[in-house]
């Protein structure tokens, strides 16, 4: 038992400057209570929280990995627990972590200098003991020999009591699948390494979120989990996950647990859409005008029910709405195109959206701006499971009319309503949002290979909505699909009485690319 004298000692010594082995544990509160009881409690880690909300470590050597990991989230412990890399060692070594509440480093080789890297990472953290789990007795002695004071031992039952530090409870870490086996570590952390930070986290009392791949909207379990726990703080763990900037979008979406049909927040490739394209009330405008809002919905499932066994993704039913429409006359604003008013619309996407469809809205702007219709239409386009598509055969020039020619629209006009529209998405947290480009010649998108594909927020398909016999139309898909600039997807449109005859859904299926969104008219 420690007297009053010795407990008066340790209050003093944790004043100092010093920072021996131990140092750190001798706190006033501990101190305190050794005064009051006359006994010294167990040491205990303290934790920190990560400097910043969303960071990335970029390493993935597992030994400076490991350590760099270890200093984000703890500032000091009286164990660390060291091993190499083999599997029973670092089960071994994860397991024992998680009951000293200590951080794993890990040594992936036997130099000399490796080592001694290995003792500066655990001296850091001003130990009073380091578990060496499964190194040799030679590497044992070096370390002891490069930690003085530190008492290096070979088993658990040989650590101090230690008791569980303030948990990190607000913070999450997000790591992935590791690197496959022959892989270049320059890609992603090693199996060892996400083991080894996995024990570090969990003795911190941080939430480890595991992703299927490197963007936290495309798992539904991730944005669940972030949605639950809304951290105050994001640790990914991998250079994958890069860059920060890009990162912390991607986690604000997903805490908003927001999820689109068929799942996630990211639209392709995970999910087929299949739409019913057309205005309300409208048959001769397409099949979504053939019956009510009731009978469309029903025509929707019905038609996505003939793609699902032939997808290996969720197929949702969807609507093309189209919201502004050509018409022969020039109207108020001489723009050749009336603009459905938001309150007729409102009534279908709130319904179609509710019931489990995404829904497309479709300009045909006539001599109007995209951009201008597409804001008119922008409190729609607040709406998670709400997309746009831009109809050029309906863009006129100046002096032009309808039905004479087929219009085109530069790639400038279209990048303007890009840019728009992902900046609308980002300010309001939303999941990926379509943007569907009607084309079936190649000069209706004229300067198509400028089309700003950058933006993380969107997801761009370009339609095929030629009509015709099926080698006619099958030309106009390989010309398209050939002329499109990269990152981007595809669709294709079936015409119900102007195609002759008109693809099944197994014939649909065969095109390549595979479309992801499928309509007909």
């Amino acid at each position: 038992m420690l007297g009053i004298a010795a407990a008066v000692g340790a209050l003093a010594a944790c004043s100092g400057s010093g920072a021996s082995p131990g140092s750190a544990y001798a706190s006033h509160a501990a101190a305190a209570a050794t005064l009051r009881t006359g006994i010294m409690p167990p040491p205990v880690a303290v934790t920190r929280a990560p400097a910043t909300a969303d960071s990335i470590l970029a390493q993935t050597t597992p030994s400076t990995l490991t350590a760099a990991f270890a200093r984000t989230l703890f500032a000091s412990s009286p164990v660390v627990v060291v091993s190499g890399t083999a599997g029973q060692a670092l089960q071994a070594a994860g397991r024992d972590a998680r009951a000293a509440h200590a951080p794993v480093l890990l040594a992936s080789t036997t130099t000399a200098a490796a080592l001694a890297q290995l003792a500066a990472s655990a001296r850091a953290f001003h130990p009073v003991a380091v578990l060496a789990e499964g190194l040799p007795a030679a590497w044992r002695g070096e370390l002891a020999a490069r930690l003085p004071g530190v008492k290096v031992v070979a088993a658990p039952a040989a650590l101090p009591a230690t008791r569980a530090p303030a948990p990190l409870s607000r913070v999450a870490v997000l790591v992935t699948a590791p690197a496959k086996p022959g892989k270049s570590s320059k890609s992603s952390p090693s199996g060892a390494s996400i083991a080894a930070v996995t024990a570090t986290a969990q003795a911190a009392g941080a939430a480890v979120v595991d992703l299927a791949g490197t963007d936290p909207r495309a798992d539904p379990a991730a944005i669940t989990a972030l949605a639950r726990l809304r951290p105050s703080a994001v640790v990914a763990v991998g250079p994958q996950f890069g860059p920060a900037t890009r990162l912390a979008s991607r986690i604000a979406v997903a805490e908003t647990g927001r999820q689109l049909p068929g799942g996630g927040q990211v639209l392709f490739p995970g999910r087929r859409l299949v739409a019913l394209y057309g205005h309300p009330g409208t048959p001769g405008l397409g099949v979504l005008g053939e019956q009510d809002l009731t009978a469309s919905i029903a025509r929707a499932r019905q038609m996505a029910a003939d793609y699902r066994p032939l997808s290996r993704v969720p197929v949702v039913p969807a609507f093309e709405i189209i919201a502004s429409v050509a018409e022969a006359s020039p109207g108020p604003d001489g723009s050749y195109s009336y603009e459905t008013p938001v309150s007729e619309l409102l009534p279908w996407v709130r319904q179609a959206t509710a019931d489990g469809l995404y829904v497309v809205l479709d300009l045909q702007p006539g001599r109007a701006s995209l951009l201008a219709q597409a804001e008119h239409y922008q409190s729609l386009l607040e709406l998670p499971d709400v997309g746009l598509a831009l109809d050029a055969e309906w863009k006129l020039q100046p002096g032009q009319k309808p039905l004479r020619q087929i219009g085109h629209v530069d790639i400038a006009e279209v990048n303007s309503v890009v840019d728009w529209l992902a900046a609308l998405t980002a300010r309001h947290d939303l999941p990926q949002k379509l943007l569907v480009l009607h084309q079936f010649q190649l000069a209706m998108l004229n300067g198509e290979r400028y089309l700003n594909t950058s933006h993380d927020d969107l997801s761009i398909v370009i339609h095929m909505d030629g009509q015709g016999a099926p080698g006619v139309k099958q030309g106009t898909w390989n010309a398209v699909t050939a002329a499109a600039p990269r990152g981007v997807f595809f669709g294709w449109k079936n015409f119900l009485v102007k195609d002759h005859p008109m693809l099944t859904p197994g014939q649909t299926m065969t095109e390549t690319p595979t479309p992801v969104m499928i309509s007909y008219q």
